[in-house]
Order: C-alpha cells, then sequence, then structure tokens
C-alpha cells in the first residue's frame, strides 16, 4: 500500500513542493507546528531510517543540509528543530521516512528536544558502560 508520501511523489495528490531531486522531496506540512515547517522524505518508501540504502540517506542528509538554511531564512526563523520520529513508538505517524524541519522563534513556547523523553531514567555507570558496548558492537 501506498502511504500519503508516496502519493505526493507520483502527484497524486497536492502538496507545496519546495525542492526535488533524483532521490528525496521536501513539501510543506499539511499540519504544521511553525510557519515554513517542511518535510524531506526519500521518494522510495522506506519505513525507518534503518531501511533507507546508505546512498539514499546520504542523499537525504544533503537536502536536509541545503534546506535548514533556506527555510529559516523564508520565515526570518531565530533557529530550528531538525528531527526524525523512527517508529510508531517514537511519535511516526506516516510509515515513510520523513525529517521534519520546524522552524523555531524567540519564545515560541516549544521546547528541546529532551522535552520529547518525559521522565528521563537514572543509570548508573556499569548501565552506561553496558548500553555503550552494545551499540559500539552493533555499529
Amino acid at each position: 500500500m501506498s502511504t500519503i508520501f508516496s502519493q505526493i511523489v507520483e502527484g497524486e495528490i497536492p502538496a507545496r513542493v519546495v525542492y526535488e531531486d533524483e532521490t528525496t522531496m521536501a513539501f510543506l506540512d499539511a499540519n504544521p507546528l511553525a510557519p515554513g515547517h517542511t518535510l524531506v522524505i526519500p521518494k522510495d518508501e522506506h519505513e525507518r531510517l534503518n531501511d533507507v540504502p546508505d546512498a539514499v540517506a546520504t542523499d537525504l542528509y544533503a537536502t536536509v543540509h541545503r534546506l535548514v538554511p533556506a527555510v529559516e531564512a523564508s520565515v526570518d526563523a531565530d533557529a530550528s528543530t531538525v528531527a526524525f520520529n523512527n517508529g510508531e513508538a517514537a511519535g511516526q505517524e506516516v510509515p515513510h521516512v520523513h525529517c521534519h524541519i520546524v522552524p523555531r522563534f524567540e519564545g515560541d513556547g516549544g521546547g528541546p528536544i529532551h522535552a520529547v523523553a518525559g521522565d528521563t531514567p537514572d543509570l548508573e555507570d556499569d548501565e552506561l558502560d553496558e548500553i555503550a558496548g552494545e551499540i559500539e558492537s552493533r555499529a
């Protein structure tokens, strides 16, 4: 089944496309958190970041890198929050990888990325060492 983002890529659903190349596309979010809220996607469907082929991931980051200053300048933003919700438990609503570029403004009431997790864990040094070792062994 085709996602709404794939339907945008195919031109079946209209969108305010702000950038497109061979492998990526960017368009304004239909339900923006701020003026200029932009989504950057790989054109091919990949549900999670770890599903994206290396070459496409490189292209995706290059598009994000290109668009962050363009989005900020276009709406005179003071900064931006750039984020992926990677999986349903993280809040990903469309099963097609997408990066949010959310313009931020002084006093906008939004919090830092650390605010998304709620209560933070109290981890001991040995637990942190174990987690670091697991990540390192899988990277």
